[in-house]
């Protein structure tokens, strides 16, 4: 308790240090998030018409990633396109034994998913979309080949990554 003869001023600012920050807290969970959202190794699997900059799964802390059935995880691809296209299209794979089998996504539209169209050369966008893992899929590793193409059907990116389906 401060004394009554302190001004108004001083004894807030003594309360307000009194207060613990969030900041640590804030801190904190900005780095969970992070290490939850790590750049991953992948392989670049014939990006011709853009460069691939970074690829984030979350939530994919280590890999080969742990994809639990009943799940949804969040694709987040940067890249720089080296021409102009009206528009993008998304295919994903699951690639077993050399064979790729197509796995459905819920927005195979590049432009409603995070790129800005129609895309032009030397820009960089961030692709987002959305890879859901259905409860029916068989508990297998296998590696994930994402595809975006442009108006021509060229690849403007092609990433894979190993993963492992689990219940």
């Amino acid at each position: 308790m401060l004394p009554p003869s302190w001004p108004a001023a001083a004894a807030a600012a003594v309360a307000a240090a009194m207060v613990p920050s969030p900041l640590p807290l804030l801190l904190a969970l900005g780095a969970a998030a992070t290490a939850l959202a790590e750049p991953l190794r992948f392989v670049d699997c014939g990006s011709v018409d853009g460069s691939i900059q970074e690829v984030n799964v979350s939530p994919c802390p280590t890999q080969p990633c742990l994809l639990h059935k009943g799940t949804s995880y969040s694709i987040n691809v940067t890249f720089a396109s080296k021409i102009d296209s009206q528009g993008s299209k998304a295919r994903v794979y699951g690639e077993m034994l050399h064979v790729d089998i197509p796995f459905p996504i819920p927005e195979p539209d590049g432009c409603k998913s995070g790129i800005q169209c129609p895309i032009q050369t030397g820009h960089s966008y961030s692709y987002l979309n959305k890879l859901p893992v259905k409860s029916e899929y068989p508990s297998i590793k296998l590696i994930v080949k994402w595809e975006l193409v442009d108006d021509k059907d060229q690849m403007l990116f092609c990433w894979k990554i190993p993963v492992q389906i689990t219940s």
